[in-house]
């Protein structure tokens, strides 16, 4: 399961929520066998520099090699540029989770 991490400078004018499905609907046209992309939004009240950063996190899998990934960070790069307006420093990263990495359910402890 991917996760999309999307952090940007409060005076930005921009549906964040709108950006996160956009990426989602990338990862799931390109790689259909990546489930849903868990996705967050940090606006930044303190910055400097007015800026956007997205960081998407994917477990390593053979299929995604260096040009499949690097297709896929020039789509995402595409549908996060046609839905931020204004001017700003830009950054995408795709990685990848190391070997001590580990998602589970939680299902809340005990009061």
């Amino acid at each position: 399961m991917p996760q999309a991490d999307l952090l940007y400078s409060a005076d930005l004018d921009i549906d964040s929520t709108d950006i996160l499905q956009a990426v989602e609907a990338v990862i799931l046209a390109r790689d259909p066998g990546a489930v849903a992309c868990r996705g967050r939004a940090y606006p930044a009240s303190d910055f400097h520099h007015t800026h956007v950063t997205l960081r998407v996190t994917f477990l390593p899998k053979a299929h995604r090699d260096a040009e499949f990934m690097n297709a896929m960070h020039a789509e995402i790069e595409a549908v996060l540029k046609a839905r931020i307006h204004q001017p700003c420093g830009l950054a995408v990263g795709l990685t990848f989770t190391g070997d001590y990495y580990k998602t589970t359910k939680h299902d809340g402890a005990p009061r």
